[in-house]
C-alpha cells in the first residue's frame, strides 16, 4: 500500500479545506517546499498536490509550486488543478510532475482524456472520482456529473485506465474515518483498478483498514497536519 500524502495549495500556501469549501481553509504552512521536504525526510516517496486555485479559476495557477517541490525533492509527484488541455498536461509534466490527476474533467471531457491517454500513456493519469452518496460531482463538487461511481469507473477502465482515487465528500476533512463500506463495493465492483481511498482516513486504525480491504493508496492530508497521524507510523506502513 502506498501512503500518499497531501498538499493542497492555495495563494501558493500550504492548506487543507473541510468538505471542499474554500471558506472553511486553514493555512498550515506559509512554504509547501518544506512540508515536502519533511515528508522526505519521514522516508515518503510519494505526494498528491491539488491546485486548488487552479480548480476553481479553470487554469492552472501554482505551476511555481509544483517546479519547487519537484527541484527540492525527490518525491513523486502527481498533480491536479485547472487542467484543461494538452498544452497543460505537458506542463506540469515539465515542470515535474510525474502524473497528471484529472476529475471532472473525465466526467464531462472522456474524449479528450482519451487523446491525452494516447499521447502520454495511461501511467501518466491518476483519475479522481468524487462521490456522495454513490454519486459523481463534478466542478468542485457543486454540480452533479450525471453517472454513479460504478458506471464512472467502468469507463474509465475501458479507456484503460487503472489508476483511480475517490474521494466521499461527505468525508473529506472532516476527521471521522474514511468510507470503508463504499471502498468494499468499489472493490467487489471492479477488482482490476489500483484503488486509492482519499477523504476521512484519521488515524492509522483507518490506514490499517483500508490497506485489509484491498486499497492500493491511501490520500492523507489534514490527519497529518493535525498530528493525528504522524509521519513515522506511516513508514511502517509503507
Amino acid at each position: 500500500m502506498t501512503i500518499i500524502p497531501a498538499i493542497d495549495i492555495i495563494n501558493g500556501k500550504c492548506v487543507r479545506l473541510t468538505k471542499g469549501d474554500y471558506a472553511q481553509q486553514k493555512v498550515y504552512n506559509e512554504n509547501p517546499v518544506e512540508v515536502a521536504k519533511q515528508f522526505v525526510d519521514a522516508g515518503l516517496q510519494r505526494v498528491h498536490i491539488v491546485d486548488l486555485d487552479g480548480a476553481k479559476a479553470g487554469k492552472i495557477v501554482n505551476l511555481a509550486v509544483l517546479e519547487a517541490i519537484a527541484s527540492a525533492t525527490s518525491l513523486v509527484i502527481d498533480y491536479g488543478g485547472g487542467i484543461k488541455n494538452i498544452n497543460d498536461v505537458g506542463s506540469i509534466f515539465n515542470a515535474g510532475a510525474s502524473i497528471a490527476t484529472i476529475g471532472s474533467l473525465a466526467v464531462k471531457h472522456p474524449e479528450l482524456l482519451e487523446e491525452w491517454l494516447m499521447e502520454f500513456g495511461a501511467d501518466k493519469f491518476l483519475i479522481g472520482a468524487d462521490v456522495l452518496e454513490e454519486k459523481i460531482k463534478i466542478s468542485g463538487w457543486l454540480e452533479d456529473g450525471g453517472i454513479d461511481i460504478f458506471g464512472f469507473i467502468g469507463k474509465m477502465i475501458g479507456l484503460g485506465v487503472i489508476n483511480i482515487f475517490c474521494t466521499d465528500i461527505s468525508k473529506d476533512g472532516a476527521m471521522e474515518g474514511p468510507s470503508i463500506d463504499l471502498y468494499k463495493q468499489i472493490k467487489e465492483y471492479h477488482p482490476e483498478i489500483n484503488l486509492i481511498a482519499s477523504g476521512g482516513v484519521t488515524t492509522m486504525d483507518d490506514v490499517i483498514e483500508l490497506k485489509t480491504i484491498g486499497c492500493s493508496g491511501a490520500i492523507i492530508g489534514k490527519a497529518i497536519y493535525e498530528g493525528n497521524i504522524s509521519l513515522q507510523q506511516l513508514l511502517s506502513i509503507n
